[in-house]
């Protein structure tokens, strides 16, 4: 098996079919499993990178199987858990040897990767290796490509922001590299040798986001069979970034504001605390000031985590930079595709320079995935690909001022416009769970699909009929 061997437990062969076709789509090598022991027998003479099972088949082992996937004779790597929505799931049941993360069915492709890109950037478990998408070498040279002035700037606060240990909030749209600025300052500082945890706050279900950061005692309070460290612990002495840390909830910002107070905390159904010793890295796509306005994020934890404020600006703001994205992208994923010697048509880049790329650097990176996968050098493939408000191959500006709009047109554009608007803040708010974002804007499941496909706002999510490459983190994205 190569280095890149993914473990699927899953008894439902449609959704071992479906995990697999995703895996593949990304690189990765699936090895499918309907059962425990299946699992086993493969651990017997395969190493994995990380490890996807579904809760059913844990459950049936007792959770027995989670622990035993930590054996050091066959470590699949990170776990993450699959499970139904309905799924009630008490502390003992995800051990801390156990899962890594845990993810609710349906599963939406991008909440999939965000997922994978999170537990493989988490420090490595007794006896594991470093994943190489989080080695030095690498983030060397994604910082290498900050070529325009204004992430020049940036670059020069994080060389600032490394040398004082205190916490930084790093704001920007999504996509920009918000994540990429978090590991630069861990990179930079005294503390990188130390673990860097990555939590994002909007993934984990809510009921169970205190037990993944703060942990849980063994007890009857939780209902717990065993203690378990959670994220801040694992980070002790080293750094931890929130992720979308304006979706916390009340309880745990008040929660996480005694910790940066203090440096302890207690963990749940627990009466001794905690002392840690945790840098504390926030980043959000939120205006956070009309948040704490709206009562919905406590104003005394915004001033804590806005010592230094670091903005990540836009792709559309630093065009300079598109072509030497692009060249990284197509020569990183055509290597990791097998489709070496990948290049695009003469015209493509300048098509790509006058896109806006509302998705930023993830659009961008998505829409070369893209292209290499189907083997489309020159974007035939995504006819729909809007620059600047207009089609590729479409009017020019020239031919549109010629064929003037009526004002019921324009109101109709304007009110589709608002709307598609609406349906992406939803549909990122809630981490693409379409579900979620239904009902978030009170229309149905049904109509949402709908509407997504209408505004094309899907066209860079996976399926696996159309084949096409999903809006995921990366080491670039924010």
């Amino acid at each position: 098996m190569n280095e890149r061997s993914v473990l699927v437990v899953d008894a439902d062969p449609g959704m071992q079919r479906h995990l697999s076709g995703l895996l593949q789509q990304w690189g990765y090598t699936p090895v499918p499993a309907r059962s425990m022991e299946e699992a086993f027998a493969a651990l017997a003479h395969t190493r994995f990178l990380f490890s996807l099972v579904d809760w059913e088949v844990a459950r049936a082992g007792s959770l027995e199987f989670l622990r035993q996937l930590r054996n050091p004779d066959g470590d699949p790597g990170p776990t993450i858990l699959l499970a139904e929505p309905d799924t009630t799931m008490r502390s003992q049941e995800v051990p801390a040897p156990g899962a890594d993360a845990i993810l609710q069915k349906p599963i939406e492709p991008p909440n999939l990767e965000k997922a994978i890109q999170e537990v493989l950037s988490r420090p490595p478990h007794a006896g594991g290796q470093v994943p190489a998408d989080v080695t030095g070498a690498r983030l060397h040279q994604e910082i290498a490509l900050w070529r325009s002035p204004k992430m020049q700037r940036v670059w020069e606060i994080i060389q600032q922001a490394a040398r004082v240990d205190v916490p930084v909030l790093i704001r920007g749209e999504t996509g920009t590299g918000k994540g990429l600025v978090a590991r630069a300052i861990h990179h930079l500082s005294p503390r990188k040798d130390r673990p860097f945890v990555t939590v994002n706050c909007a993934a984990v279900p809510r009921k169970l986001l205190e037990s993944e950061l703060f942990g849980n005692e063994r007890g009857d309070v939780t209902g717990a069979e065993q203690l378990r460290i959670g994220m801040f612990e694992s980070a002790n002495h080293g750094t931890i970034f929130l992720d979308l840390v304006g979706d916390l909830p009340p309880a745990l910002q008040a929660k996480l504001l005694h910790l940066l107070r203090v440096g302890e905390f207690s963990r749940m159904g627990g009466e001794s605390t905690v002392k840690v010793d945790v840098r504390i890295l926030a980043a959000t796509y939120q205006d956070l000031e009309r948040t704490v306005e709206a009562g919905r994020f406590r104003e005394d934890l915004y001033y804590r985590l806005n010592l230094i404020q670091i903005v990540v600006p836009p792709l559309r703001e630093r065009p300079e930079e598109i072509p030497l994205l692009v060249n990284y992208f197509i020569e990183r994923y055509s290597r990791e595709f097998h489709r070496e010697g990948f290049t695009l048509a003469p015209d493509v880049m300048a098509k790509l320079l006058q896109h806006r790329y509302s998705g930023n650097i993830r659009e961008l990176e998505n829409l070369v995935k893209r292209l290499i996968l189907l083997n489309d050098p020159g974007l035939s493939g995504a006819p729909q690909f809007p620059v600047g408000g207009d089609e590729i191959g479409g009017d020019s500006p020239e031919s549109a001022e010629a064929h003037p709009r009526s004002l019921k047109e324009i109101g109709r554009a304007a009110a589709r416009a608002a709307e598609r608007e609406a349906i992406a803040e939803a549909l990122e708010e809630t981490g693409w769970n379409r579900v979620r974002a239904a009902r978030l804007l009170r229309i149905s499941y049904r109509a949402l699909l709908y509407k997504i496909k209408d505004a094309g706002l899907g066209q860079d999510k996976p399926s696996l009929r159309s084949r096409k490459k999903s809006d995921l983190g990366t080491p670039l994205n924010g």
